[in-house]
């Protein structure tokens, strides 16, 4: 069997791929391993996890109005697990039959098999599906990598015991443990905390970094540190290592080294939450010229072509970030340069997201990029204790920071951490983008109440105009970073 464009991988870069490539005129397949399209993001990631944290959020909400509203219920919530895990499934159920309506609309053909290069023009095909063409080899023009990525386990967590989970086996579901540890203090790790804290667990989050989300702002990240603290009644244990792990009646039995816990102690259920690796490694790239750098991820340019002319690369397998909406944008500019267009991926800003509560979210330069890069940058913050809505809320801890360029006062970088951070960062994605200056934002008319008002707020204290906060204008007008 023949394809002219093959994608390898159906996840959110790679069926992105597939369908504007069918848009173009152009015959394409695509090769999937999983019964069903949707990638990581949809069957075990973005998907299942925020509709869990959903769950997680009512329960919360509910909580704050007894204790700040006076809303009195005579019970507790109960929870019942398999109704959640269903309500869950149901969502990725109804989403991936949507995917696969799709391919059928746009004459997609999708083969179910584990697929891997033979050459730089050919690719084995196993599995037992029959969709798999006879012979089991599929020649093609040329090939979209969309393989993904998978969570990192570290061999000395690995012990055989379903106890010990990552991120897949968290959104599984399959109880709520009692006591629950998450090794990791990233976002993936925060975010799972949150869910099962407030389904019942008592949870214990330990990171080897100082410093929670060591990544991200830390202006940001302090009002989540603060609610972390709480949710797991202060058992966030910071700069500590996870020596061993072993199954011992039915727990795990954890070893811990550093200065804010040494010893052992058991939990029922862990999940190591450490990072992910890009899949590269068993799909054959050895026989094509694909270059594969000393991280995992395949080499490309910013057209997302790689040293073999045959095969591109898209998404988690061709660097960080590893983010869903960064595969799809890369998705369609490979299925673009197919097409014959003179296209790149050149984003100044692409938006990251903690779903945890309150939100983080942020785009552009970051203040502690500016200062590596020796950058002079103005940064004007608005706290969210000065929005009407967000007192109305009770999310006053929030802020919206604007990273602005002095000389020519473009907006090149936000930061939002509070209720609804992911939604509100599309507005400063797009700011960015078009290469706006402060007073484009100023200028526009934000609707009152919102929580989106404060972009317009943390616009105006660049000017020393905001009404809510007295903030004369700084002299000089810019500052450094450092």
């Amino acid at each position: 069997m023949h394809a002219p464009v093959v994608v390898l991988g159906g996840g959110p870069g790679g069926y992105a791929a597939a369908f504007l490539a069918a848009d173009e005129g152009l015959d394409v397949t695509i090769v999937e391993a999983e019964p069903r399209l949707g990638g990581t993001c949809l069957l075990r990631g973005c998907i299942p996890s925020k509709a869990l944290l959903h769950v997680a959020k009512v329960i919360k909400e509910v909580d704050e109005l007894r204790e700040d509203w006076g809303v009195v219920y005579d019970e507790k919530p109960k929870i019942d697990i398999d109704v959640v895990r269903g309500r869950k499934d149901k969502v990725i159920d109804t989403l991936t039959s949507g995917l696969g309506g799709l391919a059928k609309r746009r004459n997609v053909t999708v083969i179910r098999a584990r697929g891997s290069f033979i050459d730089s023009n050919t690719m084995k095909l196993e599995g037992d599906d029959e969709s798999i063409p006879e012979g089991g080899q599929l020649t093609f023009d040329h090939c979209i990598l969309a393989t993904g990525s998978v969570p990192a386990m570290p061999g000395a967590f690995n012990i055989g015991s379903d106890r010990v989970m990552d991120s897949t086996g968290a959104l599984e579901l399959k109880d709520v443990p009692e006591t629950m540890l998450i090794v990791g203090g990233g976002y993936i790790g925060l975010e799972m905390a949150t869910v099962y804290a407030h389904l019942g667990s008592k949870v214990t989050v330990v990171e080897l970094a100082e410093r929670l989300l060591a990544g991200a702002d830390q202006d940001l990240v302090k009002p989540l540190v603060k609610q972390i603290n709480s949710m797991c009644e202060g058992r966030v244990l910071l700069h500590t290592k996870v020596g061993s792990m072993a199954e011992v009646d039915d727990k795990i039995e954890v070893t811990f080294e550093g200065p804010q816990h040494f010893g052992n102690e058991r939990f029922d259920r862990v999940l190591v939450s450490i990072g992910r690796r890009p899949v590269t490694q068993g799909l054959g790239l050895e026989n094509t010229k694909v270059e594969v750098n000393e991280r995992g991820f395949v080499v490309c340019d910013r057209s997302q072509r790689t040293a073999d002319p045959s095969i591109l690369a898209i998404g988690d397998v061709a660097g960080d970030p590893m983010l869903a909406h960064k595969a799809t944008h890369e998705g369609r500019v490979a299925a673009e340069v197919l097409a014959g267009k003179n296209v790149a991926f050149d984003k100044f800003a692409i938006p990251a997201v903690v779903f945890t509560d309150p939100e983080i979210a942020w785009a552009g330069i970051t203040v502690e990029e500016a200062k590596a890069q020796g950058r002079k940058v103005d940064v004007e913050v608005y706290p969210w204790a000065a929005s009407g809505r967000a007192q109305a809320l009770g999310t006053t801890d929030g802020l919206t920071k604007w990273i602005i360029d002095p000389e020519t006062h473009r907006v090149i970088g936000c930061g939002i951490v509070g209720s609804g951070a992911g939604e509100l960062i599309a507005e400063a994605v797009l700011a960015i983008e078009m290469g706006c200056e402060v007073h484009d934002i100023t200028d526009a008319i934000h609707p009152h109440p919102t929580l989106s008002e404060t972009l317009m707020n943390a616009g105006e204290i660049h000017f020393g105009t905001a009404t809510e906060i007295y903030k004369p204008k700084r002299r000089p007008s810019s500052a450094s970073a450092g």
